[in-house]
């Protein structure tokens, strides 16, 4: 079955012989390593100017996402021809879950985290919207409740899409997996609709979470950042989707190797998005201070900051929180002493304590 899987595989990528050939791979390959370049020298600066690094580390992982997507996606393209292409699209995977996660983690690091959120608009009333998805929501209040499920919906991606991915690794070896595949006996019609209900939730979850919070994120530009983080991953999940269902209709043949080279290409607008959205100025030191110049940088410098922004410890601890059954948090909150930059201040609060129950539903 391994044979007949690869001959699939082979075929699939002849079929576009354009995709296969010296210029599509040299053109890709230049788009991504500008795009490479590009996020490299914005993680530098802010690594550089790494003056608040409660924020920064996850904008640096954020960032990460450009040449995990782009280098992968080139790999994926040129060993189109054979079977294990599949391992780099599954690193592809695994990354952008780890993003979702840290896309809303840094909203909360803008807001002062969960107990400040909450302590902004728990009781406000939910507005109706069909545009965000709350009209089942009317006459219900913010509660604690409420970011509670915003934290699951996109933690829960962080777990599908990495099991979905696992499971693609054991059927395709097996024949039961393969692109545009959609018979019922087979495994990708399965994993197609789990991711995109995954996906859709985790959407979801970050949509709710802006419509609360807007007013509160609005000196921070959210909707540039979470435009381009959202057009960076759920786009390019949906542009996967398309091209296959258009595979099946006949319309396009090899949508594995067309998205893939569609990445490639994207990613220098992303990696320009990213670095728009993402500016190292606001951490840039106030003139006249010490730091103003830069942090001095060697390569132990680098490397602990590295190390501390891309450890994975704090997402498998947030998990276990907010789905732990007797989830609470006690937390007692004093105004931050932050370094200088040119954001806003976290929101003034006065010393306090708040208790965070999950028995504080949806009022």
């Amino acid at each position: 079955m391994e044979g007949s899987n690869a001959t699939n595989v082979s075929a699939g990528a002849a079929q576009v012989p354009f995709l296969q050939g010296t210029s599509a791979q040299v053109l890709s390959g230049l788009c991504v390593w500008a795009a490479v370049l590009l996020t490299c020298q914005q993680m530098y600066a802010h690594l550089r100017f790494y003056t608040r690094p409660s924020e920064q580390r996850w904008i640096v992982r954020i960032l990460f996402i450009v040449p995990v997507y782009g280098l992968d996606s080139w790999l994926s393209l040129l060993l189109a021809t054979h079977p294990y292409h599949i391992y780099f699209d599954s690193v592809r995977d695994w990354y952008e879950a780890f993003v979702i996660y840290n896309f809303l983690s840094l909203c909360y690091e803008y807001l002062g985290g969960e107990g400040n959120i909450m302590s902004e608009i728990r009781g406000k009333p939910i507005r109706s919207s069909w545009l965000y998805g709350t009209c089942c929501l009317r006459g219900k209040t913010y509660t604690i409740g409420f970011l509670r499920f915003c934290k699951q919906a996109t933690l829960q991606f962080c777990a599908v899409k990495p099991l979905m991915s696992l499971l693609i690794l054991v059927l395709q070896p097996l024949g039961k997996y393969a692109d545009g595949d959609w018979r019922v006996d087979g495994g990708y019609v399965w994993v197609v609709t789990v991711s995109n209900v995954s996906v859709s939730l985790a959407l979801y979850g970050l949509l709710l979470f802006y419509f609360a919070t807007q007013e509160l994120l609005s000196p921070y530009a959210p909707v540039a950042k979470f435009l381009t983080v959202k057009s960076v991953i759920f786009l390019s999940f949906w542009q996967g989707f398309v091209l296959a269902v258009l595979a099946k209709c006949g319309v396009v043949e090899g949508a594995s190797a067309v998205q893939n080279f569609l990445i490639c290409v994207e990613m220098v607008g992303a990696a320009l998005a990213l670095r728009a959205a993402f500016p190292v100025h606001p951490y840039l030191p106030q003139e006249g201070t010490t730091d103003a110049q830069g942090r001095s940088l060697t390569m132990q410098s680098i490397s602990s900051s590295l190390k501390e922004t891309m450890n994975p410890k704090d997402i498998m601890n947030d998990a276990i929180h907010n789905f732990h059954p007797q989830y609470q948090q006690y937390t007692q909150y004093t105004a931050p002493a932050a370094p200088a930059s040119h954001w806003p201040p976290h929101p003034p609060h006065t010393e306090r304590s708040t208790l965070l129950s999950s028995d504080d539903e949806f009022q």
